[in-house]
């Protein structure tokens, strides 16, 4: 009989601890122990609890292939904890010889209720036979490590001695505690317990998160109604659940005590709006608000505001913008025409076009309008600012349909621009923001659930980037984009109109348009001057790709090892199919071949997950509370002709009172993260174990250690300085 030692840790969050009764049992190649009871005298198993038990094994079950866990009830009902019941947080179990190292088995799951869960080490390694990263001992046919190469055996065992027999003449029987290292590629899993342990949890996933249609043309999402009804590992935690309910509760009290959130009619003037200002000002607001009427100011958010996204070079100009010299002479001064600055690639063009004809919605009984402009801008010479020179608020020209000008009347100009602002409102919360890096985000976290088991390495490297992911996309088809909720409330186009925007973006969403410098090379903007975005992105895409390629060529030692990964094209055939809808036209991969394209891929799924959710998320408050620089809605339809605008007639053409309340109290939550934060390239929970990749992941660090100084030595020169991709601002995943 060899006994050994077990180390439990249980997470530190609230609730987190269990009164259940836990035990284990080994599971080898010979056989299975019976459960093996952890106790001691007193309380176990309590948040944030580290604890030592000695168990002995009554059997030789040959090499270790698993530990399974098992948790059972108390005679007595336990007390009703802050999560459930019986509901334990374990992060992980290490299991230490009399002599030898100790083996680590990640967990870093909720157990709720009676049951049994698998646990495989965490250590990683190649496709047995190949190179080995360092830090990995050789192993044998089912992964174990070699006698004489640090394994692990019972009391009595011989170095070099063969563990078929269970030891001979005089040596007792030996336990193996060296494991089928578990962050493992299908094919290295070739003992039949392993193999039936991998379907076996694929189809208790599949069993619970199950796909839906919530709008036709809409990837697919997670089939729940509430987030009552989400499993625990897929929940905010309770810091992070009590921290966003608080917000929602101070914002709506102060609001309310202003007597703004009941009120349904106009503003009475910009001042008043001034004093409404006061709600949870930032720097950047303040700085929205003293600038929103300049045209360098208008010109650069589309650069370093909240959709930076939409803007290309101008090769040539739209036949239905008909812009001539004459209109934009006083901005380009003498010298120069449309033609010669055309060719010298320093014209930006941003098309609204996904707007035309889309459907509007009523706030307060009352018809909301929208517009589909397009703006031509100008980049001055000499590294000078990025200037608008012409809008036109329609995709059809002719003479209801004026362009407006720089030259024109102050508030027909203004009014021009405020149109093009509540465009931009339009396409980035319907597409950039709610499509892009919340819906896309969903299907890669419900791909990697449904398709990656535990032990493999791409589910290790992707689980932190979609923490808490499920939970605020079904938090918000309950609170934002259901039926009579904000956006039905409070926006201009209503959901109607975001799931007509949603559906024809999907029919021309590309591969490239996820894939940052693809994306930036096919808008032409890789060297229009003060572009802070695409700076810190390339940066960032950059850390990300060189993190993930170390990673991939630990696990894949050949293109080939890809192509037989039958539980990676599974992933990627998911997201293709269910995400993109099996449209071959998106580009999206169905399968992957190559190491470079794996990297590409994965590269882009926690860029999207992360970094670009966060670039168009966190500034919404900034840009939205001062309401005329980013209104939600327009009750005036945009003007046939100039000459005609007084302020009275732009301030009856901005939202209501009440919406535009119910708008900025939305915005404010969602760009401001409740709690229990873990910043990009943040990996608390060890799911690699062993050496080659934990090196990987602190170079990951460090690079972004030094992105984030190189970005706030360059803001320290900026008046508005760009921290919309700060790494230790950005949140490993999408969570608010």
């Amino acid at each position: 009989m060899a006994e050994f030692s077990v180390t439990v840790s249980t997470g530190e969050a609230i609730g987190a601890g269990t009164w259940n009764k836990i035990a284990v049992s080994l599971v080898g190649t010979r056989g299975e122990t019976p459960p093996l009871r952890l106790d001691h005298p007193g309380k176990e198993f309590s948040a944030g609890a580290v604890e030592d038990f000695q168990v002995a094994s009554p059997q030789d079950v040959g090499p270790l292939l698993l530990l399974r866990v098992h948790k059972a009830p108390l005679l007595l009902p336990a007390p009703v904890g802050p999560v459930a019941r019986d509901a334990w947080f374990c992060r992980w179990f290490q299991l230490t010889p009399p002599q030898g190292a100790p083996l680590r088995f990640p967990c870093y799951q909720w157990l709720e209720g009676a049951g049994s869960l698998a646990l495989r080490a965490g250590a990683g390694e190649r496709v047995a036979g190949e190179e080995r990263p360092a830090g990995v001992a050789p192993r044998d046919r089912w992964g174990q490590p070699r006698v004489g190469a640090g394994m692990l055996v019972g009391p009595g065992a011989r170095g070099g001695a063969s563990g078929a027999g269970g030891g001979g003449a005089g040596v007792p029987a030996r336990l193996t505690l060296s494991c089928a290292l578990t962050a493992k590629v299908p094919w290295a899993d070739d003992h039949p317990i392993l193999q039936q342990q991998r379907q076996d949890e694929l189809k208790a996933r599949q069993d619970s998160y199950h796909w839906k249609t919530y709008s036709p043309g809409w990837p697919h999402c997670l089939d729940e109604k509430s987030v009552k009804d989400l499993d625990l590992n897929i929940k905010y935690s309770v810091m992070k659940n009590s921290c966003f309910y608080l917000k929602v509760s101070s914002a709506i009290t102060e609001l309310k005590l202003k007597g703004l959130l009941d009120r349904k009619g106009p503003w009475k003037s910009l001042n008043e709006m001034k004093r409404m200002f006061n709600f949870r000002k930032t720097p950047a607001a303040e700085y929205t608000l003293e600038h929103w009427q300049e045209d360098t100011f208008f010109a650069s958010q589309f650069l370093n505001g909240l959709n930076p996204v939409l803007i290309r070079r101008c090769g040539h100009l739209p036949e239905n913008f008909p812009v001539t010299d004459d209109m934009v002479a006083p901005v380009l001064g003498p010298g120069t025409s449309l033609q010669a600055e055309l060719e010298r690639g320093s014209l930006f063009l941003v098309d609204h076009g996904i707007l035309c004809g889309v459907r509007t919605n009523l706030i307060n009984g009352k018809p909301q309008f929208s517009a589909a402009p397009m703006t031509l801008l100008y980049q001055s010479p000499g590294g000078g600012p990025l200037l608008p020179l012409a809008i036109q608020l329609s995709q059809t020209p002719g003479p209801a349909s004026p362009i407006f000008l720089p030259s024109d009347n102050k508030w027909d100009w203004l009014l021009a621009k405020t149109w093009v602002r509540n465009a931009e409102f339009s396409v980035h919360e319907a597409v950039t923001h709610l499509l892009h890096a919340h819906l896309l985000p969903e299907v890669f976290t419900m791909a990697t659930l449904r398709q990656l088991p535990h032990c493999h390495p791409l589910f290790k490297l992707l689980i932190p980037h979609t923490r808490y992911t499920l939970h605020i996309n079904t938090l918000a088809r309950e609170l934002l984009i259901a039926p009579g909720q904000v956006v039905d409330r409070s926006t201009g186009i209503g959901i109607g109109g975001f799931s007509e925007l949603i559906q024809r973006n999907m029919e021309q969403l590309n591969y490239s348009v996820l894939c940052l410098p693809e994306d930036i090379q096919a808008r032409g903007v890789k060297d229009i001057p003060n572009y802070y975005y695409r700076d810190d992105g390339l940066k960032i895409w950059g850390a990300v790709e060189s993190f993930v390629s170390e990673i991939i060529n630990i696990y894949y030692p050949s293109d080939a090892s890809v192509c037989e990964d039958g539980e990676l094209q599974a992933w990627v055939w998911e997201i293709f199919s269910e995400g993109f809808l099996g449209r071959e036209s998106s580009g999206m991969p169905f399968s992957l071949e190559t190491r470079e394209a794996l990297v590409q891929y994965v590269t882009m799924v926690i860029f999207n997950c992360s970094a670009k959710h966060y670039a168009v998320s966190a500034g919404q408050f900034d840009s939205c509370v001062w309401m005329p620089n980013l209104p939600a809605s327009m009750q005036l339809p945009p003007p046939t002709s100039k000459g005609q605008t007084r302020p009275e007639g732009f301030l009856a053409t901005l939202p209501p009172v009440n919406a535009t309340c119910d708008i900025i109290v939305a915005l404010w939550l969602l760009s401001k993260e409740p709690g229990d934060q873990r910043p990009l390239g943040t990996y608390p929970e060890e799911h690699f174990t062993e050496e080659a990749p934990q090196q990987s992941i602190a170079t990951f660090q460090s690079r972004l250690t030094q992105i984030s100084k190189e970005i706030r030595e360059r803001n320290q020169e900026l008046a508005l300085p760009y921290t919309y991709l700060d790494p230790p601002l950005i949140e490993n995943s999408v969570s608010i």
